[in-house]
């Protein structure tokens, strides 16, 4: 090769350097981080897809993606193996409802309590309603393997931790001194999870909205009896 042909080439390169911001070249418009990005939610789209059907115990490498339309290779550029993708498939969808529970809060923060709740419970159904895989994913309403069920658990517990917080803030008593700290936020997330799925899986025949107020008036009623009794509890010690 000519060393006129290779300034020619060094020249050219130069340029798609400086176009795509040094090393990182674009491909149609998009850059190699969003390409991947973007093939990693396909597959975990594709996973979710699996998991919320049952097929996960059978589910490999290549099936999952074929399913997402990808070359094999592709899946170990963001998932070491399928453990992994399954628990970052959980993870999106734990962090999909937290972020909206934590913004139905903060939309109501000045708000009356049961107007609050509302919000809260509104965001959740929301998130697991318009996208029936979440729900069974993240509630437990399919079998997975068994690291799954310990993430999902975990993310449960996340949420639980959560309206705990609230909780103590929202009626000013001391629950942590009190077994109903621990128990009654359980009670109330795992008896949401399953109404939740039993309305996804159309076992509730009721709409959306009534849905929400069933479970507002039910967090607030729950709520209100649990911080009664604690301070009943409490009192007498004092």
């Amino acid at each position: 090769m000519g060393w006129a042909r290779k300034g020619v080439l060094l020249a050219s390169n130069a340029k798609l350097a400086s176009v795509t911001g040094g090393g990182e070249r674009n491909y149609a418009g998009t850059s190699a981080a969003a390409r991947v990005e973007k093939r990693r939610a396909s597959l975990l789209d594709a996973a979710l897809t699996e998991m919320a059907e049952g097929r996960w115990r059978s589910v490999t490498v290549a099936s999952v993606c074929t399913d997402a339309r990808l070359n094999k290779r592709y899946f170990y550029e963001s998932f070491d193996d399928l453990d992994q993708l399954a628990d970052a498939v959980i993870d999106m969808v734990a962090g999909e409802v937290g972020v909206a529970a934590i913004g139905g809060f903060i939309k109501t923060a000045e708000s009356a309590l049961h107007d609050q709740a509302s919000s809260v419970v509104a965001a959740v159904v929301d998130v697991l309603g318009e996208d029936r895989r979440k729900a069974l994913v993240l509630l437990g309403g399919v079998s997975t393997a068994t690291s799954q069920d310990d993430k999902r658990r975990a993310a449960i517990s996340g949420l639980t931790t959560v309206l705990v917080d609230h909780a103590r803030k929202i009626h000013d008593v001391a629950l942590e001194r009190d077994s109903l700290a621990a128990t009654g936020p359980a009670f109330v997330i795992g008896g949401t999870a399953q109404t939740i799925l039993s309305w996804v899986n159309g076992d509730l025949p009721v709409s959306r909205d009534q849905l929400i107020g069933d479970i507002t008036a039910l967090w607030l009623a729950l709520g209100e009896s649990a911080s009664g009794i604690a301070r009943s509890r409490i009192e007498p010690e004092a």
